[in-house]
């Protein structure tokens, strides 16, 4: 697309967007991966996933789409050299249950899909598992291998090569997604190694929760350093494991601030070298009904006994509370090794209120930077019934280089400089 017909922003300020796609008509993504010149993309709506050629990212091309299969979604990769991973879990939001958002981030998902109680009753119409592809040629991902799980499926990976990958997984008995380490010695041939959740979560065991059954107290995924997995655990907080051993998890610590706030944590990416935890909580209600949502920063010099230290910034240039849709926090650049490795500078989205940079040198005053709000999307690709046609920034990745890229749940794929 040419610059003079890139979209207009709403707002912007030491960003500059360079490069625009719809990414082949399937404007709509979640989760981001930039490998080898090429942009991977899960959707939330037109199924599968896309592939689009960003080595000019002023002209940023679509090369391939790889449809899912039948009721499922495949919302979630992870690239890392020559191979791409995909999730496979029941398609939640073309489920008739799930129409209305307040059921899909309201009460355990496991009793609302049916696995909980691993009921033979339930007709399981969608394919649960990994999907790993041979990348080697980014254009034709070929499939080489397939890990399946028994319940939902799995919902987010965290891999950055080597042997080991880590989900969050909805499985048969538990109420909700719990931690996995695949191992991944053999790629054709992933294999379950080990597994934690919280005390509670285990219903076919007969374990019992202890909070209200109106809460998602279940994993949205991990980022691993060394031997630490770092859990986003949604209504239960920050959950920080011991993975030294891949069989046999370890709690190390479980700290959760909502109430009073919120929840609804959605990432936790520690800066080791500075022993910060920087943990997002993802607004997921229309028009603040969850509560304005905060990325916090955390001191982890004592890992047993994590400290916020701060909150950033929240964006106030405009009312972003009654713009419609959601306003909040929902991932941040995680800091791959094949992109932008930052201590010092944090890339967020913010849904309605678009792309947000952030100095953190000063660690207990966070400062925004950089901001780029895109326009209201051509058209909604969301099926849901009644949803705004408002942006919805959803996921960011940075190149080392520093080019930013973004995506949306209906507006297709930006990219961006900083100016700043």
């Amino acid at each position: 697309m040419s610059s003079q017909n890139l979209p207009v922003p709403d707002f912007a300020r030491n960003m500059k967007l360079i490069g625009y796609s719809d990414q082949g008509g399937r404007p709509d993504g979640v989760q981001l991966m930039v490998n080898k010149g090429y942009a991977f993309t899960g959707h939330m709506f037109s199924k599968g996933f896309s592939v689009i050629d960003v080595r000019n990212p002023r002209d940023p091309k679509p090369v391939h789409y790889e449809p899912a299969p039948a009721n499922t979604w495949n919302i979630h990769l992870q690239t890392h050299e020559d191979l791409l991973l995909v999730i496979n879990a029941r398609d939640m939001f073309a489920s008739p249950e799930f129409q209305d958002e307040h059921h899909y981030y309201k009460g355990a998902l496991g009793k609302k899909v049916g696995t909980a109680d691993a009921s033979p009753s339930v007709e399981r119409d969608w394919t649960a598992g990994m999907a790993v592809y041979d990348i080697a040629n980014p254009e034709e991902p070929r499939q080489i291998g397939f890990m399946p799980v028994e319940g939902g499926g799995v919902h987010r990976i965290w891999y950055v090569g080597g042997r080991w990958a880590y989900a969050s997984v909805l499985l048969d008995g538990f109420t909700d997604y719990i931690f996995m380490t695949i191992d991944m010695a053999d790629p054709t041939q992933p294999q379950e190694a080990g597994r934690y959740w919280l005390p509670g979560m285990n219903e076919a065991a007969g374990e019992t929760p202890d909070w209200a059954p109106t809460r998602r107290n279940g994993l949205h995924h991990a980022i691993i350093n060394g031997d630490t997995a770092y859990g986003a655990w949604r209504d239960a907080g920050l959950v920080m494991i011991d993975v030294a051993d891949r069989a046999s998890p370890k709690l190390i610590t479980h700290r959760n601030w909502s109430p009073p706030f919120g929840g609804g944590t959605h990432n936790c990416l520690p800066l080791p070298e500075r022993e910060l935890l920087v943990v997002l909580d993802e607004a997921v209600l229309d028009n603040c009904e969850d509560g304005i949502k905060y990325i916090w920063m955390f001191d982890i010099r004592e890992p047993s006994n994590p400290v916020s230290i701060a909150t950033f910034p929240t964006p106030a240039e405009a009312d972003y509370a009654t713009k419609g849709a959601h306003f909040g926090p929902h991932n941040i650049h995680e800091n791959r090794p094949d992109g932008l490795v930052s201590s010092d500078t944090i890339f967020a989205t913010y849904q309605n209120a678009g792309i947000r940079v952030f100095d953190i040198r000063n660690a207990y005053r966070p400062e925004e930077i950089a901001a780029f709000v895109p326009p209201a999307p051509n058209r909604l690709v969301d099926h849901r019934p009644n949803r705004p046609k408002v942006i919805q920034s959803c996921d960011i990745w940075v190149s080392a280089e520093g080019l930013i890229y973004c995506n949306d749940y209906n507006g297709g794929l930006f990219i961006l400089e900083y100016q700043g």
